[in-house]
Formats: structure tokens, C-alpha cells, sequence
């Protein structure tokens, strides 16, 4: 039987997103249902699906419901699961705000994720969020079009892999996924490709894993800050990433917090037939 859900649509810099309510876990929401929703010509067009799920009522996140209310349940747009999505969690979080179902306390909004419990803060139409400590472990290559690039693995409760560039990255062809390590990155990874553009100001193209390029990854922007400051030897500071869709601004605290900051927008509700 056909189903009628709401949906909202939202994107995080040109990130977009199909938000899917469904606080009680109710929603069989298979690969081919989240390959449907995304498909740009017979769906609504995504990056992905975040689906809104109270965190005790998801087996991926219950141990962690004394902690945080919500669960992020976040798909890509091939159906594969993602353990993180930096724009994601901001475009979660003004939905649940805007549909009066968190508040924002001094302390932030915990949200729950499979990378673990995140905090976010809003500020005007910017949210900044708490994130996982990025991990700057190994050296490794990207390759594409024919061209072997060096870059750093970055594990952001997601896999990165950083390539710095001297070449423009408009000449790079990023409609097919870049080969990379598969011992390495045995579940696949996240590639940026990065130019300089001034002191701890970069710009980023990306291809997501499960996604294909777009036009922003949050989680992809914070492994960028956290390279472009180990790069300059700073273990605190701000580095603004600039994407496709707009600028990303990731601050390493002298407490050692990690916060990604940009903006969220819902831009229209609907509803789909599942």
C-alpha cells in the first residue's frame, strides 16, 4: 500500500537533503526507497535523507538516548549509510527547531549521530556545531583522471582523504569517484581537493562517497581545517573553507573543541507517496 509522508527539503551550502519525520522509527526506509527520493529527475533530488528519528527508538542509537532526544539517520543518496554528515547535522538541527520539536540551550543541542553525540549552537542564520576531534593519521593518493595527487587521511567519525593542490581544481573531473587505497579506506572515503587561496583560507571541491561531487561537505570542510592548520602549525584557530555553495568556517578552540560553522536553510515542504 502507498503511503502519503512529509517530507522538507534543506541544504547546508548547496548540500541538499530530503527530511523525512518519522520519530518512531516506523519507516522501512530502504536503499531503493532513499535512491528514489534523491534521483534528481524521478525523485525529489538529494545529496541524501536525513530521517528524524528519536533516538531511542533507533538500534543504531539507542545507547545514547539519556544524552541526546533526536537521532540524525543519515543516508546517502545511493541508500549506504553515512556515520557522519557535517551540513547535515545544521540542516537537522533548523529542522527541528522550526517544527518546535528541540529548543537550544546555553549549553547547545546534542544530537545524536552514528559518529557519537554533537552539539550544535545557532547563531542568526548561522549554526555552528560541535564536532568529533578530526584525526590527521596517514599519507596516502588520490587518482583521477589519470593523475595520482598525495593527500593526508583525515578520520572526522568519517573517512577524508585531503589532496593540496598547486593546480586549479576546475580542470579536475570529478564525475566518477576517485580511485584511492582500499586497505586504507576499506568502506570507501570522502576526497577534497584543495587549493590555497590566502593565510588559512582554502578553496575545496569534493566527491562524496555514496553521493558523487557536490556542492558542499561539511564533515569534508572540517578535514580540510584541520590539515590547513597543522599545515601552518597551529593547533588553535579558524580556516575558512570556501565550496561551491558557499563558505564553510571550521574553529579549532585552545580547549581542544572542533566547531564547524555555516549556514542551514529549509526551503520548501511536501508531500511524497512511499
Amino acid at each position: 500500500m502507498m503511503v502519503p509522508v512529509l517530507f522538507t527539503k534543506g541544504h547546508g551550502t548547496g548540500n541538499d537533503f530530503v527530511i523525512l519525520p518519522d520519530p518512531d522509527g516506523a519507516l522501512d526506509l530502504t536503499d531503493d526507497l532513499v535512491r528514489r527520493l534523491c534521483d534528481r529527475r524521478f525523485g525529489i533530488g538529494a545529496d541524501g535523507v536525513l530521517r528524524v528519528v528519536r533516538t531511542a527508538k533507533h538500534p543504531d542509537a539507542a545507547d545514547h538516548a539519556a544524552d541526546a532526544e533526536w537521532f540524525m539517520d543519515y543516508r546517502n543518496a545511493d541508500g549506504s549509510i553515512a556515520e557522519m554528515c557535517g551540513n547535515g547535522v545544521r540542516v537537522f538541527t533548523r529542522y527541528l527547531l522550526h517544527h518546535g520539536l528541540a529548543e537550544v540551550s546555553a549549553g547547545g543541542l546534542p544530537i545524536a549521530t552514528r559518529a557519537g553525540v554533537v552539539r550544535a549552537v545557532v547563531r542568526g542564520d548561522l549554526i555552528s556545531v560541535h564536532m568529533t576531534t578530526p584525526r590527521v593519521y596517514a599519507a596516502s593518493t588520490a587518482t583521477t583522471g589519470g593523475f595520482t595527487m598525495p593527500g593526508v587521511a583525515v578520520d572526522c567519525g568519517n573517512p577524508h582523504l585531503v589532496c593540496s593542490l598547486s593546480a586549479p581544481l576546475d580542470a579536475l573531473d570529478l564525475t566518477v569517484a576517485p580511485e584511492h587505497d582500499e586497505a586504507l579506506f576499506p568502506h570507501g572515503v570522502n576526497v577534497e581537493f584543495v587549493n590555497p587561496v590566502g593565510d588559512l583560507h582554502v578553496r575545496m571541491r569534493v566527491h562524496e562517497r555514496g553521493s558523487g561531487e557536490t556542492l558542499s561537505c561539511g564533515s569534508g570542510a572540517l578535514a580540510v581545517g584541520a590539515v590547513t592548520l597543522r599545515d601552518a602549525g597551529l593547533s588553535a584557530g579558524v580556516a575558512t573553507v570556501d565550496v561551491a555553495g558557499g563558505t564553510l568556517t571550521v574553529t579549532a578552540t585552545e580547549s581542544g573543541e572542533w566547531w564547524l560553522a555555516g549556514p542551514a536553510v529549509l526551503v520548501a515542504t511536501g508531500e511524497v507517496t512511499l
